[in-house]
């Protein structure tokens, strides 16, 4: 018999603690295994992070222990699913972001071997059978049994289900003429992509991949404007590290950029890389993953999930477009994915590459105090010219014709000329749907989620009412829900609204949309994508996906419909996400042999952000953001976490809240402050009050025990939950 310690796949904090559960089966088990097991009345998946033989009998060790010991129903796995090095870096990164090491491993491993109910349902593993020969002979044979002998040993062996007469391939079997082979399937195809052999460096990539090589820093921050050839470096480092034996992991921030930087790979390291992101099939990722995990390939690309790749003997990552927020995951264990590729790196004695224009202000602040490396890529390959800016205050009537409320005259104007040259445009509106809220002009009522509260979104796609932070979906009534009447105002614009107006401006343009409710159906990104580089369309918008990555030779006008989008976002990082947005979204014009130009429309034309970032001018945001930061005391000069409590009575909410906040300052943590409680944007989600007290602090080790400390204090308090967000991307 085993006493077996096992995780519960729930992620609250009071079941944070693993269970002890005896087994007296046959099955191999050990640490890494998933067990099915009774937890309060119901069958549920867990996860063994211990095991020891026992030779006390089951009602000794219940007295010993002082509670009844229930029986695994049964041991799921047939070998440990986590290797040691990624079981090591699940228990850093729950202790890091002080997470529950559940929802680390559930945030490891693809959906089909998660340590949770839903993978059960979840792909096996696809096999392809094959008939092949055991004994080459046609002795006693009728003429038909010796064609299909023959057509097998012509082509060494065929898929069963080739095979015209199911009767005669029995009877061949029967005879022990011919066997059957199983094949694992790998249903994910990638496409196979010509050869392509290093391009020729330029003087300043060939001093970055020297640079970056040399340099005895586990982390380099390769800083390059856009179109100065981050990738070719990328791939020349890869190629250089892959010489050496070793395999490297690349990230990319948005799955739209997923399949370009696979072909990219795939011409240069043909058939030796895999690809990992949340638009495969659970099928697909099942199989990449195994394959992964088997040696099979030394290159993976994909999104932040990736960093968690089964990959040994990694040599290199890197995370292109590192400032991207889409590295930092929203929900439990909250990690970046930038820190989990450190902590992978120092265990494989790797190089770490975060490649951007526009840094992240906490990387470029540790580049120039010299804790990264620094490259830099400060020109355009081919020398060629940054695109031309024009900045259109929205705020004044001349700007506009009668022709649009959304266009500028002088937008209109320089898309008719794109049209003409048959050259191509893409128009950024960072919102999608159509229109921003919808008011009832009888009584002022704002149509709101009732999950969260948030304005709901019309979409005129498929005439619905969206909430684009919890997913709740609304069918359009023509009516107000409050007062009946039919008097409603739709308000605000999103990609569907511009796509409509570019339609109505210029009925013969042909038109693509980019946004995430594009992606809902899948390989609809790539498709858009590969649709718009092969001159399908004139026009794309799209949202800030379309910012970041791509590389299409004949977009020569960029349009941010309304750049000030986000600037008034209650967070500290507000003002550099929406230069960096704009920033890279002007990137995109003008990047082969032709002038780009871009057109920025907003209502803060002097705004330094909106002003800077049409003049790709990051070395001077730098230096201004970071006087602001410096001032309200927010990273990169203090790091920050945020304890949230969650629970169905307020009061209690608040007082427990409160009560953390007080006995914080107690402590006298040096340089620490505390801010709130406060109400989170979302402050009552679900039936669930939500309230947040922010810490900024110097010393990260002291206020990471203390917080392990406030969690296990409140594991005895069921009716809340807690969350800890080391890092928050906002506040």
């Amino acid at each position: 018999m085993k006493l077996v310690e096992v995780l519960i796949e729930r992620k609250a904090n009071t079941l944070n603690r693993p269970f002890s559960y005896i087994y007296k089966g046959t099955k191999p088990v050990d640490i890494g295994y998933r067990v099915l097991v009774s937890f309060a009345h119901k069958n549920v998946i867990g996860y063994v992070i211990n095991v020891n033989d026992e030779k006390r009998s089951v009602e000794q060790l219940e007295k010993d222990m002082g509670f009844r010991i229930e029986e695994i129903i049964d041991v799921i796995d047939d070998k440990p699913l986590l290797n040691t090095e990624l079981m090591q870096l699940s228990n850093e990164v729950a202790s890091h972001y002080v997470s529950p090491l559940i929802s680390v491993l559930q945030a490891m491993l693809p959906s089909s071997l998660k340590p949770a109910t839903s993978a059960m349902r979840g792909p096996k593993i696809a096999y392809d059978v094959f008939v092949k020969l055991k004994n080459d002979t046609e002795e006693g044979l009728t003429p038909k049994q010796i064609e299909l002998v023959r057509l097998i040993r012509s082509a060494g062996k065929i898929l069963k289900k080739d095979c015209k007469s199911p009767s005669i391939l029995q009877k061949l079997v029967d005879k022990k003429i011919v066997e059957f082979e199983k094949v694992e399937k790998i249903r994910l195809e990638i496409p196979e992509y010509k050869k392509e052999h290093k391009k020729a460096l330029t003087d300043d990539q060939k001093k970055a991949v020297e640079s970056i090589l040399n340099t005895d820093k586990t982390v380099t921050l390769l800083q390059g404007v856009t179109g100065s050839g981050k990738t070719e470096v990328y791939l020349s480092i890869s190629e250089k590290i892959l010489a050496q034996g070793r395999n490297v992991l690349m990230l990319v921030p948005e799955i739209s950029l997923t399949p370009i930087m696979v072909e990219y790979f795939q011409r240069r390291f043909s058939g030796d890389v895999a690809i990992l992101h949340s638009e495969l099939t659970p099928a697909e990722k099942y199989d990449e993953y195994r394959r992964i995990s088997r040696g099979e390939c030394h290159v993976v690309v994909g999104a932040r999930s990736a960093i968690f790749a089964p990959l040994d003997n990694i040599g290199l990552i890197i995370l292109d477009e590192e400032h991207t927020e889409s590295y930092k995951q929203d929900s439990l264990p909250f990690y970046h994915a930038r820190e989990v590729a450190i902590m992978r790196a120092k265990h494989f004695n790797s190089k770490v590459v975060l490649g951007s224009a526009t840094p992240s202000l906490e990387t470029k602040a540790r580049a120039l105090k010299g804790v990264y490396h620094y490259a830099e890529l400060p020109n355009r390959i081919n020398k060629q010219e940054l695109p031309k800016t024009a900045i259109i205050d929205m705020s004044k009537a001349y700007s506009f014709s009668r022709e649009s409320s959304m266009f500028s005259k002088y937008l209109i104007e320089q898309l008719k000329g794109v049209l003409e040259r048959k050259e191509q445009a893409i128009l950024l509106i960072n919102r999608r749907g159509h229109s921003g809220y919808i008011t009832c002009r009888s009584c002022g009522h704002i149509i709101k989620c009732p999950n969260c509260g948030i304005a709901l979104t019309y979409h005129r796609d498929d005439n619905l009412l969206k909430c684009h932070h919890c997913g709740h979906v609304e069918l359009n009534d023509e009516h107000c829900p409050e007062c009946g009447s039919k008097y409603l105002s739709r308000s605000g614009f999103g990609t569907e609204r511009i796509v409509d107006e570019v339609h109505k401006l210029f009925p013969e343009a042909r038109v693509l949309r980019l946004d995430s409710d594009v992606g809902e159906v899948r390989n609809n990104i790539a498709k858009t994508v590969e649709a718009f580089a092969n001159l399908e369309a004139d026009i794309l918008v799209g949202t800030q996906m379309i910012a970041k990555g791509h590389d299409f030779p004949n977009v020569t006008l960029v349009g941010v419909v309304l750049a000030d989008i986000g600037l008034s976002l209650p967070s500290f990082r507000s003002t550099e996400r929406a230069f960096q947005l704009i920033t890279q979204a002007v990137g995109r014009s003008g990047r082969a042999d032709k002038v780009g130009q871009a057109i920025i429309q907003t209502f803060n034309p002097y705004h330094y952000a909106i002003v800077l970032a049409s003049k790709q001018n990051y070395e001077a945001f730098f230096r201004k953001e970071m006087s602001v930061r410096k001032v309200a005391q927010y990273p990169p000069y203090t790091y920050l976490t945020s304890l949230e409590i969650i629970g169905k009575n307020k009061d209690n909410v608040e007082e427990i809240i409160s009560k953390i906040g007080r006995d914080i300052e107690k402590q006298n943590f040096e340089n620490l402050t505390v801010l709130g409680p406060v109400e989170p944007y979302i402050a009552y989600e679900n039936n669930n009050y939500h309230r947040i007290i922010l810490i900024k602090y110097k010393n990260y080790d002291k206020i990471n025990q203390y917080l392990k400390d406030v969690l296990e204090s409140l594991k005895s308090k069921s009716q809340i939950n807690v969350k800890v967000n080391v890092d928050p991307y906002d506040f």
